[in-house]
């Protein structure tokens, strides 16, 4: 029940919020895509954890838009 948690901090957040966490979130696939390209990551699960949670935080501002 980890996510439900999660999603629901991204609901009582506001959307400036939600743009800086979502480019944060960016930014850290960025690094672990370059960390696993140069066989220096050693967790390759996190890489789809991020995915996931990128979507989750695209999905609450697209809830928010509607």
């Amino acid at each position: 029940m980890k996510t439900n948690k999660y999603v629901k901090d991204l609901q009582e957040k506001t959307a400036v919020e939600l743009n800086t966490e979502l480019t944060a979130a960016k930014k850290e696939l960025f690094n672990l895509r370059f960390q696993n390209a140069t066989n220096q990551l050693d967790n390759t699960a996190r890489i789809r954890e991020v995915r996931r949670n990128i979507a989750r935080i695209q999905t609450v501002i697209a809830q928010k838009n509607a």
